[in-house]
């Protein structure tokens, strides 16, 4: 049974993203690339990075009109990606067509509230303070969009998991005991995250930053 853990690679680097998967590779359960990796090494990189036989957890979170993001998602058809990723706010009708597009088999999950924001940041931005209600709300949404899943802090995933049962939960900003939160606000660590309802883990700096990504990653892993 493969592992929970994807590990987010981003770097815009190729030869340092293949060494980093290369390394794990025995301990984590996929690969998760990003927008900063696929602006620098495109369709041709995921295709590379696809070649060491893990799954791609290809991370894009469009997000714009329905008609320009069914066509983004035909183009990337090719690539086949295990999971791939909207933005909720988009709304259904957009949700619609990134499904529809999508290949068979690629899990289509949407970003609910980003792990980087807080309270402060979603009142600023005119939503309530509190996280929840939003990714319930959104969640919701997915749900009757036919989407596979969400995306959503190890905070909100026990409520999303309760309004759809049966979804597929994308928890990042996972962290362990013992490591710095980074730019992420809403954390959680991998047992944590994974008892409350996650379906895969989403890590990334406290692996790909270790002196050792291979022993980070089996420490890790030795926790779930």
């Amino acid at each position: 049974m493969r592992s929970p853990i994807y590990v987010a690679i981003d770097t815009p680097e190729l030869d340092r993203a293949r060494s980093i998967a290369e390394r794990v590779r025995n301990h984590v359960g996929g690969i998760k690339l990003g927008l900063e990796f696929f602006s620098a090494n495109g369709r041709a990189g995921v295709r590379e990075m696809a070649d060491l036989g893990l799954p791609i957890f290809l991370d894009l979170k469009l997000h714009d009109i329905p008609n320009t993001v069914g066509k983004a998602i035909q183009a990337l058809r090719p690539l086949k990606p295990a999971i791939l990723t909207v933005h909720a706010a988009g709304g259904r009708a957009m949700m619609e067509d990134a499904k529809a597009a999508a290949p068979t088999g690629t899990k289509v999950v949407a970003v609910t509230v980003l792990t980087s924001l807080d309270g402060s940041d979603l009142s600023s931005i005119g939503l309530a303070a509190e996280p929840q209600p939003q990714v319930e709300r959104l969640t919701a949404l997915a749900r009757d969009a036919g989407l596979d899943g969400v995306v959503c802090s190890g905070n909100e995933v026990a409520a999303a998991k309760a309004a759809w049962p049966d979804g597929f939960f994308v928890v990042p900003g996972v962290r362990p005991a013992e490591s710095g939160h980074g730019d992420q606000k809403r954390v959680m660590t991998p047992r944590q995250a994974l008892d409350n309802g996650a379906s895969i883990l989403v890590v990334g700096r406290p692996i790909t930053q270790a002196a050792d990504p291979d022993t980070a990653a089996r420490a890790i892993e030795a926790t779930l």
